[in-house]
């Protein structure tokens, strides 16, 4: 910097040749500003291209995923739509109303024996209470499931007998004053049935013929065959008395199934009443069972 004649400050011209001065602070913070500004930019720019990209794989993923999730499930409630051209859901074969589908039997099931002795009392109920020109057999009728489900309740335990000692051998007209449970002695006359089956036939009772089956249980009725812990008597008659049971008893109990056990013997059932028949002859009716009066 000179001063001039009127004593202004004026800039001197750098000399030919030599290097310029520096620019001033200000000058400086510009330029760089100007320069970060660019580098910034460029940074955002480039930063916003991938943010775009990523923003688009992002979306298209999740109209893809929104698909399947949402679209699943909005299909299950409310039906594919139809498109634009036109396009329908296929729809379901129309029912058959002439066909009816019967509701399983869930009581139909083992509750104590094995399958093999329920194949053993199924065959040795019926022919106890055999199929004939008058109605099904004790194997239709499901005695073999009502003498399983007595077996795993109270009666198979003797849960209302007095089973406490002395044990004495007592009349014909006592029954059974020994200390085995019903369900023990169930074991025990199924598996010498089935033993002796094998010795006289060689097999297993349920394999046998009708007459076979008969000429067995003749034997035990009879005594005919020894046991040893148990008089084969006491399980025939035991095994006898629970097939009519399970003949005639309500079907809640498993057997006398679809109550035709009542039916061939015309008894009624678990009637509520009799006043609209009570001053007429004898009239047949339709039996019902105790499941018919939950509606009552």
């Amino acid at each position: 910097m000179v001063r001039n004649n009127s004593n202004e400050m004026v800039a001197e011209k750098p000399a030919e040749g030599s290097e310029p001065e520096q620019q001033s602070t200000g000058e400086q913070a510009g330029s760089a500003l100007s320069s970060d500004i660019t580098s910034d930019t460029d940074v955002r720019e480039s930063a916003g291209v991938h943010d775009r990209s990523r923003r688009k794989f992002l979306v298209n993923s999740g109209y893809v995923l929104g698909t399947l999730a949402v679209g699943g499930a909005l299909s299950t409630l409310f039906g594919c739509a139809n498109d634009n051209e036109g396009n329908k859901q296929e729809e379901a074969a129309p029912a058959d109303d002439n066909k009816e589908t019967a509701a399983p039997n869930y009581n139909r099931a083992l509750m104590y024996f094995t399958p093999a002795q329920f194949r053993i009392v199924d065959s040795a109920t019926e022919r106890i209470f055999p199929e004939d020109d008058l109605g099904p057999g004790a194997s239709k009728l499901g005695v073999a499931f009502f003498i399983d489900h007595q077996l795993a309740g109270d009666w198979g335990f003797n849960g209302r007998d007095y089973m406490q000692p002395p044990f004495y051998a007592g009349e014909k007209t006592q029954g059974y004053q020994g200390r085995l449970k019903r369900r023990e002695i169930f074991d025990i006359g199924l598996r010498e049935m089935e033993n002796y089956s094998m010795t006289k036939y060689s097999k297993g009772f349920a394999a046998l013929e009708a007459e076979q089956q008969d000429e067995v249980l003749k034997a035990f009725e009879s005594d005919e065959a020894k046991l040893t812990t148990i008089t084969a008597s006491t399980f025939f008659k035991m095994l006898r008395s629970a097939t009519i049971e399970g003949v005639y008893s309500d079907p809640l109990y498993g057997g006398n199934n679809n109550m035709d056990g009542w039916r061939m013997r015309n008894y009624p059932g678990a009637q509520m009443s009799y006043a609209n028949v009570i001053d007429k002859d004898f009239t047949k009716m339709e039996p019902t069972s105790l499941q018919a009066h939950m509606g009552s």
